[in-house]
């Protein structure tokens, strides 16, 4: 996990309508930045439909929400339609920006060990510093523990 306080690293990702989205360009906003496995899976569907019943408060407390996987554009656009989910979700196919956010690595499901996406989630403030790091997530509420914290 990347020490709170720090500043976050600057990326530039595709969302799901194939357009740069850039942390840079949302300073001024605090950006709720959560990385999940994969699209339409049961864990990650319950986290992402936690953080759509919450946007609108979240948004109201000036918070941008962004999902990052390693999923394409095109599978993004599928799991937002089926879940009615109202914020961008970003395409990191070579892992570049979960590797500089530490949320890549090994990971323990089964008793197996295998190495992919770390549910981790950073609230970045206004100025482009890091305030929170969650490493603990519970996919069913994870977007009204963050809601709590801001």
């Amino acid at each position: 996990m990347i020490e709170v306080g720090k500043m976050a690293p600057d990326f530039t990702l595709q969302n799901q309508d194939g357009e740069s989205v850039s942390l840079s360009s949302l300073k001024g906003k605090k950006v709720i930045l959560y990385f999940y496995p994969k699209d339409n899976t049961p864990g990650c569907t319950k986290e992402a439909c936690s953080f759509r019943d919450n946007a609108e408060k979240i948004k109201e407390k000036n918070g941008v929400i962004l999902g990052i996987s390693k999923d394409s554009p095109k599978s993004h656009t599928n799991f937002i339609a089926k879940q009615g989910l109202n914020f961008s979700l970003l395409s990191d196919p070579e892992h570049s920006v979960m590797e500089s956010y530490e949320a890549w690595g090994e990971k323990k499901m089964c008793g197996k060990i295998s190495v992919g996406t770390l549910r981790v989630t950073y609230i970045i403030n206004e100025e482009g510093r890091i305030i929170k790091a969650f490493n603990k997530v519970s996919v069913q509420t994870h977007g009204e523990d963050v809601l709590s914290y801001l």
